[in-house]
């Protein structure tokens, strides 16, 4: 094992690296759709709300590595062969792998993001629009402020779902912990000890990052009681 991490290590800590970056623009985008099909899903109107709970539903019903697949070989194949406006698109592993978690996450954020939403009284909006202030204005000045508190901690926790969702994506070729663990297999034959270390690895972000969700929530649960 300690050969491994002395010959390996580097290349170990630059895929973790690698691993956290993608989780990371994977979770930017995430929040984006996030709060586009979570708003839709709160206004008052239904097609808007049944075009939120298609993506919703969709999303969630498919396997994270069809997902991928799909995204990786299938839109660029869409666009080149079926359309024919590709032009020889295609897509980095990089790019492909954000595509996959921020559709992935996304799903999930969208539901962080509605749920709350309608956590907030729905006194405030009436209190909002009683005051002459537009439905989005109320939303984005008084809803939203209130429903980020009680998000914060759930989106924390989808990030370290997110860190783990990553692993998936080394069946498209990106360059993730998972793939350069099983590289460094490959090149050692040691299974145990090199599954060991990366398993290390994972549980010493996975736990950071709790530490880090658990301290966010105990900070807004102090707010919330002054």
């Amino acid at each position: 094992m300690v050969k491994i991490i002395t010959t390996y290590g580097e290349l170990l800590l630059l895929a973790m690296g690698r691993t956290l970056l993608l989780a990371f623009l994977g979770l930017v985008f995430a929040c984006i759709l996030g709060m586009i099909f979570g708003l839709l899903s709160v206004v008052k109107n239904k097609a808007c709300n049944i075009i939120a709970q298609i993506f919703v539903f969709v999303i969630r019903g498919v396997p994270m590595i069809v997902l991928a697949f799909f995204v990786f070989f299938g839109i660029p194949y869409l666009l080149n062969t079926i359309l024919g406006i590709g032009n020889g698109f295609t897509l980095s592993a990089l790019q492909a792998g954000t595509i996959c978690l921020a559709l992935n996450c996304g799903a999930y954020m969208a539901e962080i993001i509605r749920a709350g939403i309608q956590s907030v009284d729905i006194g405030q909006m009436e209190a909002g629009r009683s005051l002459g202030l537009p439905y989005w204005k109320t939303m984005r000045k008084i809803i939203l402020p209130q429903a980020i508190r009680t998000m914060i901690p759930s989106i924390i926790n989808q990030f370290i779902i997110t860190v783990k969702d990553t692993s998936i994506l080394s069946v498209i070729g990106f360059p993730e912990l998972v793939l350069a663990a099983k590289n460094v297999q490959a090149n050692t034959f040691k299974s145990f000890e090199t599954w060991t270390i990366v398993g290390i690895m994972y549980l010493v972000v996975i736990t950071i990052l709790s530490y880090i969700a658990k301290l966010v929530e105990r900070r807004m649960n102090r707010g919330v009681k002054r």
